[in-house]
């Protein structure tokens, strides 16, 4: 009995400590689509911790049913935060990105993919109004914006966008994410070429 319980007592504790891991800090997520490339490529293998801050450029994962009408239930989207709540956002027709004001150089993407490939169906660029109104922005965190013109990220939301620009469904056509959908902040290995990009990327 005692030779028993001196390996069953550590492979439960393990386990234990498994089950903890995955459903109070990490979850293990596969990336679906080329929404994110080049940074994270479809089928990858990430993990996106859940206690982990949101900040400005974060890649996060959410649960994207009831966000975007096309998702299926509990289907988690991977993209990149560009608004914070109380966020400004405006696009130049040049493809320029300007938050509360300020110019936003995103050199994690090409060029093509900051210009055209992010303002091609907006035709004088955008802000959070003219691109609610245009998309009708039809999510209940998003209904308001195209009526109060309040060029803001509404509180306890995010405005995202995907790295592939011009594939990418994003805020641009479903509108903002509730900070209720979260299911973490993406991190990637240290050795990862592109670990910045991905786990700390400053303007």
């Amino acid at each position: 009995m005692k030779k028993a319980l001196s390996w069953l007592i550590p492979v439960a504790i393990g386990l234990l400590l498994a089950f903890g891991i995955r459903f109070f800090w990490l979850v293990p997520v596969n990336v679906s689509g080329a929404s994110m490339e080049p940074n994270l490529k479809n089928g990858q293998h990430i993990v996106a911790v859940k206690t982990a801050p949101v900040k400005r450029y974060s890649v996060i994962v959410f649960d994207a049913s009831g966000v975007d009408a096309n998702a299926a239930p509990k289907e988690n989207y991977v993209k990149r935060v560009i608004g914070l709540p109380g966020d400004s956002i405006r696009y130049s027709k040049t493809g320029k990105l300007y938050v509360n004001g300020k110019y936003q150089a995103q050199n994690y993407i090409s060029k093509y993919q900051q210009q055209a490939g992010t303002v091609s169906s907006f035709q004088n660029g955008f802000n959070l109004v003219s691109a609610a109104r245009q998309n009708d922005w039809s999510n209940k965190w998003s209904l308001a914006i195209g009526n109060n013109r309040i060029n803001k990220v509404p509180k306890n939301c995010y405005f995202v966008l995907g790295d592939h620009r011009s594939v990418s469904e994003d805020s641009r056509m479903y509108g903002f994410v509730p900070k209720s959908k979260l299911v973490g902040v993406v991190k990637v290995g240290f050795w990862k070429s592109n670990h910045k990009i991905i786990n700390n990327y400053q303007n």
